[in-house]
């Protein structure tokens, strides 16, 4: 998978996003076939307990990021640009972008709209490919005033149409677009040469992204109206630490099996 498979996808195959955050999930990402794994710095809410995106930092993204190649080292990579990580100076910007590439990533994604086109030319000029990310922007939830689906009104509509066109012309090779109304996100589509990959934005993108934590289930509480999960894993995970807890206490385990003994 590449840039140029990726973009060539648009119209004929939809495209499959998933989410990881370490070794084992990516390994798990890999195995199932998705098409690209995303780093995204909602491994601020999904394993490091964080309220929203927004403490999130490089130097833990870099952990992550790292993690996810050794369990996926065939699969296409894309690492999420931290709050602050780009929005201070096109020269700290463009030196991060660089290290996630350094450090494994094919490409980076970042939010925000035409304010960030020059930079985004910037970067691809020197070798980083760009992800665009319109809609709701988690890094942007306190300017939202919360976590709020875009496009409803006639202006959300117009701005989120009139960047998406300019973020393509900056160069993004693909764009995705969350919690936007659906009908919004089908126009956008349907205007852009370049693949839309949707995460509550409705039927008509050129593909799906979900957080893998949603997608199994780890997190019971959180249950998304856009998201869908397709297990259970928190009881699964539960039942068998319950378990083990209650064998150890009742003293079943260990058993001979679980035991090394001295001689031949």
């Amino acid at each position: 998978m590449n840039i140029n498979t990726i973009m060539k996808m648009k119209g004929k195959e939809k495209i499959v996003m998933v989410t990881a955050y370490d070794t084992p999930t990516a390994k798990i990402a890999e195995k199932a076939g998705v098409d690209i794994i995303l780093v995204g710095d909602s491994l601020g809410n999904n394993v490091l307990g964080y309220q929203n995106t927004i403490p999130v930092t490089m130097e833990e993204m870099l952990i992550h990021l790292k993690a996810v190649r050794r369990g996926a080292p065939n699969t296409f990579i894309i690492a999420d640009m931290p709050f602050l990580s780009y929005g201070c100076s096109d020269e700290e910007a463009i030196k991060n972008a660089g290290l996630f590439l350094k450090n494994g990533a094919n490409a980076i994604k970042l939010e925000g709209g035409k304010f960030f086109g020059n930079l985004i030319k910037k970067m691809i000029s020197i070798g980083i490919p760009v992800m665009g990310h319109l809609g709701l922007t988690p890094q942007s939830l306190n300017v939202f005033g919360g976590y709020k689906v875009q496009g409803k009104s006639e202006k959300s509509k117009n701005y989120l149409i009139e960047n998406a066109v300019e973020l393509e012309k900056s160069g993004v090779f693909s764009l995705v677009l969350e919690m936007v109304v659906e009908e919004v996100a089908k126009e956008i589509t349907e205007k852009l040469s370049i693949p839309t990959i949707g995460i509550g934005a409705g039927r008509y993108c050129d593909g799906q992204v979900l957080v893998f934590h949603d997608i199994v289930g780890l997190n019971p509480e959180f249950k998304p109206k856009f998201s869908k999960q397709y297990a259970n894993t928190f009881d699964i995970m539960l039942n068998a630490i319950e378990k083990f807890k209650n064998e150890v206490k009742e003293k079943k385990f260990p058993l001979d099996d679980n035991v090394f003994k001295g001689g031949k």
